[in-house]
């Protein structure tokens, strides 16, 4: 595996780093835990770093002519967003460590199916447990699904499938037929009438609502058997934030609130738990679409290639746009109708 190189900066509190792989990957170590709130439980925002200046929009006497080049440059549509993932790691209160990746710009999503769980029960689906052809090409990351279907704590429907009843009040993880992700509360304005829903995964009750913990984040014996019935266990969960983009935590070493807070932190709106114990949390994230994976969370147990080479159980694929084709040579336009 190659080497990336990290170049980093302190700012405050928090620490910097980012890797040069095309704007794809950035790794933040962070030490400051997301613990001080404002009254209302929002995150605190970070202080404005020595030597730097906030700013605002400024104010001016009278009007200001734009020159020519400042008019074609506002009349220039905006450059396409690339697809990018950033992870972060930053340490709880507690002293967790927690990893979080958030997926941004034009990026799909792709429930796929577990060799064991749900196996045969999904029926006939295309998205198995081996991410290959074309779909390995697009690949920017993967991450785990939820808990075992036979632990009754949600539904499960994949590419119009229904292997375990969807359940009204749970939490639920949405793809459409074009790839789009959402996460909302099943049957509370999910989903809207005329959506077109293609896969769901449920599991549990919302750890984070309304970009807070929810009160049920607090007590860890609501979120899984862990081994040994420790509290502090592999834990993992996803959010969305009000951009729409989604964020996917995960720590070797949590507890559900450690997720609920970091989360809420981070911007995201709704939350809700994937699976737990460290054989099943992981994160492999690409520097390229289609490039090498790497394993994102510290200590993680399972390698990098896992979703390559095949897995029992269910998870998330995320794809870069399919790259467009060439129009072939000698091509001419079809006059319209």
């Amino acid at each position: 595996m190659r080497r990336l190189r990290i170049a980093s900066r302190c700012v405050a509190s928090r620490c910097v780093a980012s890797l040069g792989v095309a704007s794809l990957f950035a790794l933040a170590a962070c030490s400051s835990p997301p613990a001080a709130t404002h009254a209302g439980g929002q995150a605190a925002p970070p202080a404005t770093p020595a030597g730097t200046r906030a700013t605002s929009p400024a104010t001016s006497p009278g009007p200001v002519r734009a020159s020519a080049s400042q008019a074609v440059q506002a009349a220039s549509p905006p450059a396409p967003v690339a697809p990018r993932v950033t992870v972060i790691r930053t340490r709880t209160a507690d002293g967790s460590v927690v990893t979080v990746a958030t997926f941004q710009g034009p990026v799909t999503y792709v429930l796929h199916n577990g060799s064991e769980d749900p196996g045969a029960a999904a029926g006939r689906v295309q998205a198995g447990p081996v991410v290959v052809g074309a779909e390995r090409k697009r690949l920017l990351a993967a991450f785990n699904g939820g808990f075992k279907l036979s632990a009754g704590v949600g539904g499960y429907e994949q590419e119009g499938h229904v292997a375990s009843t969807l359940r009204r009040g749970l939490a639920s993880l949405v793809i459409d037929r074009s790839g789009r992700a959402r996460i909302g509360v099943w049957g509370h304005g999910l989903p809207v009438p005329g959506e077109s829903v293609y896969s769901v995964r449920q599991n549990l009750t919302p750890l984070v609502l309304h970009g807070k913990p929810t009160a049920a984040s607090a007590d860890s014996g609501l979120w899984g058997a862990t081994l040994g019935g420790g509290e502090y266990v592999a834990r993992s969960a996803v959010g969305q934030t009000a951009a729409g983009d989604l964020e996917y935590a995960a720590s070797m070493s949590a507890t559900p609130a450690d997720l609920a807070s970091v989360l809420a932190w981070t911007g995201a709106r709704i939350a809700m738990e994937l699976d737990i114990n460290p054989e099943w949390v992981q994160l492999d994230v690409a520097g390229r679409p289609g490039g090498p994976l790497s394993a994102a969370i510290r200590g993680q147990n399972r390698p990098a290639d896992q979703f390559l080479v095949g897995w029992a159980r269910d998870f998330f694929a995320v794809l870069a746009p399919a790259a467009a084709s060439p129009p072939p040579r000698n091509s001419r336009l079809r006059p319209g109708p």
